[in-house]
Formats: structure tokens, C-alpha cells, sequence
């Protein structure tokens, strides 16, 4: 471990974008304000989350576009889009459309693995192939392929008054090395490492060594630690760490005690892993700018980062978003060693 964690290079946010069944543009107007909001501020990134047949974006890649045309300097990704609800194919098309219309500002992250509720979508999603889908890191692997200029037909040329590409166009060539993998398993690390992506790690890993001990951050470590071994760039390699930390330096005492409920709730599922995959979460972390990076700077995996992804939590108002948002700026950023636009 380092005797001193890295400075923060890189400071972004992650939000799901709740809506209103009854009113789904304000839900949507209130992510594009708050990513207006951020590039204001000076963040350097901010992604969204993914989430199919609920209430909250479901089409990331459409909000980045539109988010694309009210922004000029940050950075739009996506934390994460699972690729099996997805083509290969069109979404490398989607996205080498936004990211030349953002002037190559996306960042897309992917992961893998059955559509949710997968049997209860299957005959909507793959009505003819639900099968003979292929889940697995493949998927991935053919969107890298496609997205980094290898061919996707065996023809091109003119026919008549048309001309073809035998790969996805427009291409970005750029895009290729701004694609992550969201994981949260040292097996996932590695792939995303030994195909050149980058790595998203969040506030939920897998506890795979069923003997323990549980300790949230060692295990997020491992996983830095693997996929920079496996990576071409070695210690060079990008990492983002998603934890949910919540600032409270300008507060209103309504706020604090909201923020701090929130968490509490929260906190039982952190002290052993979850369920049948073996989850463990993160507590998330509550409190002043000072006393949060104290917090940070003790985190065994934080110290090995220099880009993070702060997950905003998922019921907040507007308003909090954006005094969280102000202070992750103005206090908590520099208390990390960040500097905008560094």
C-alpha cells in the first residue's frame, strides 16, 4: 500500500435520474440541470446509471446526447450499460454517434451477464433467441471489436448510387480506449484488464473466499490490484471508484438528519456479504469534507486511485443534489488534492 494516497486527478458524479411516472421530462430536465451543474463546477465527468423497465434512465446514451448539446467540457459516461439488453452492433453505433457529437467526451461503461428478471423479459427482449443468447464476456468483446474499427461486414464498396463501410461508421477513433468494464469480481477485473479497458469499481464486490475475513476495501483492492497486473498499462491503467459519499459542509440541519437516516439504513447489509452472489457494500460515508477524506485517505482501495465517480444516493431531492454537488466541489474535491480542470 502506499505510504500516501494518490492526489485526485479526476472528480466526477454518478446518478440514476429518477423520474415521475405521471411527469418523466422534469426527472429528466433535473439530470440534465444537475450535469449542467456539474461541468458549472468544475467536475470533470459525470455518468449515469442504467436501469430497464423502472423508473430511471433507461436510455443513457440518448440523455448523454441531449447532455452533450448543453455541455462543452465534461466528460459523459455510463455506469453501466448492461449489454444484455443490448446489440453489439447498433449500440457501436449509438455511441461512436454520440461521442463525435460530443467531441469525444463519452465514456461508456459496460457489464455483462442475464438480463434482470430475465425470464419474466425474455419473450420481449429475445422472443426467437432467448436461448442462444450469448451473456458472457464475449458480448463484450465483440462491442470493443466494433467499436475500435474491425470489420463488421465482409462487404464494402458502392452498389448503385450507395456507398458501404465493412465497419461501424461514424467511427471515433478515440472511443476505443475510453470504454470500461463495471465489475465487481477479480475475474472481472482481469478480463477488463488483459483486453485494455478501463475499470469501474463501485461500493459492491463480491466476497468470493468464503472463509473471510470481510473487509470491503481489501477486497475492492484486490481487484484494482489484478486488473492493473493483467492491464498493458500496468500501475498506469485507469481506475474510478464509485463509493456514495455525502458531503454536508453547507447543509441545512433538515439535510444532515435526511443524509444520515439514509445511511443508516443502509448500514446492516455492510457488515457481511449478501445473498447467494456473496455482495458486500460499502458503508456509505456521511459527514464533513475533512472528516470524508479522512475517511478516504484511510480506504485501502481509495489510496490507489486517482479518479473517482461519487455515486449520488438515489431518493434525494434536486436540492440536495445540488448542495452535495457544490460541496463535493468546493470543499471535498481540494481536501482530496483536486483541482478543477486538472
Amino acid at each position: 500500500m502506499p505510504s500516501t494516497p494518490r492526489p485526485l486527478r479526476k472528480l466526477g458524479f454518478l446518478t440514476i435520474g429518477l423520474f415521475d411516472e405521471a411527469d418523466p421530462r422534469r426527472g429528466h430536465e433535473s439530470t440534465l440541470e444537475i450535469i449542467e451543474l456539474g461541468e458549472r463546477l468544475g467536475f470533470d465527468s459525470a455518468w449515469l446509471r442504467h436501469r430497464h423497465l423502472q423508473y430511471g434512465i433507461s436510455s443513457p446514451v440518448a440523455v448523454m446526447a441531449a447532455a452533450s448539446q448543453r455541455t462543452s467540457r465534461i466528460e459523459l459516461g455510463t455506469a453501466v450499460i448492461p449489454l444484455g439488453w443490448e446489440n453489439p452492433l447498433r449500440l457501436a453505433e449509438d455511441l461512436a454517434t454520440v461521442d463525435i457529437l460530443s467531441g469525444g467526451r463519452i465514456n461508456p461503461g459496460v457489464s455483462v451477464g442475464p438480463p434482470m428478471h430475465f425470464d419474466e423479459v425474455k419473450g420481449a427482449l429475445y422472443p426467437d433467441t432467448a436461448d442462444v443468447e450469448d451473456f458472457s464476456y464475449e458480448r463484450v468483446r465483440r462491442l470493443l471489436d466494433l467499436v475500435r474499427g474491425e470489420p463488421a461486414s465482409d462487404f464494402s464498396g458502392v452498389q448503385g448510387f450507395e456507398v458501404f463501410s465493412d465497419r461501424v461508421q461514424p467511427h471515433s477513433p478515440g472511443l476505443g480506449r475510453r470504454l470500461w468494464y463495471g465489475g465487481g469480481s477479480l475475474s472481472s477485473a482481469r478480463w477488463a484488464g488483459e483486453h485494455g479497458m478501463n475499470f469501474l469499481t463501485s461500493s459492491v464486490v463480491k466476497a468470493e473466499d468464503r472463509e473471510g475475513p470481510y473487509d470491503f476495501a481489501e477486497i475492492q483492492l484486490s481487484h484494482i490490484r489484478a486488473f492493473r497486473a493483467a492491464h498493458p498499462d500496468g500501475e498506469e491503467a485507469r481506475v474510478s471508484q464509485g463509493l456514495v459519499v455525502i458531503p454536508t459542509d453547507s447543509a441545512s440541519p433538515e439535510q444532515r438528519a435526511k443524509y444520515e437516516e439514509y445511511a443508516a439504513r443502509r448500514t446492516p447489509r455492510t457488515a457481511s456479504p449478501q445473498g447467494p452472489a456473496r455482495l458486500m457494500f460499502a458503508p456509505d460515508i456521511v459527514g464533513t469534507s475533512e472528516e470524508i477524506a479522512e475517511r478516504l485517505h484511510a480506504h485501502a482501495a481509495f489510496r490507489e486511485v486517482d479518479e473517482v465517480a461519487f455515486a449520488l444516493p438515489f431518493t434525494f431531492e434536486h436540492e440536495d443534489y445540488v448542495q452535495i454537488l457544490t460541496d463535493m466541489a468546493a470543499k471535498l474535491g481540494p481536501a482530496l488534492g483536486w483541482r478543477p480542470g486538472g
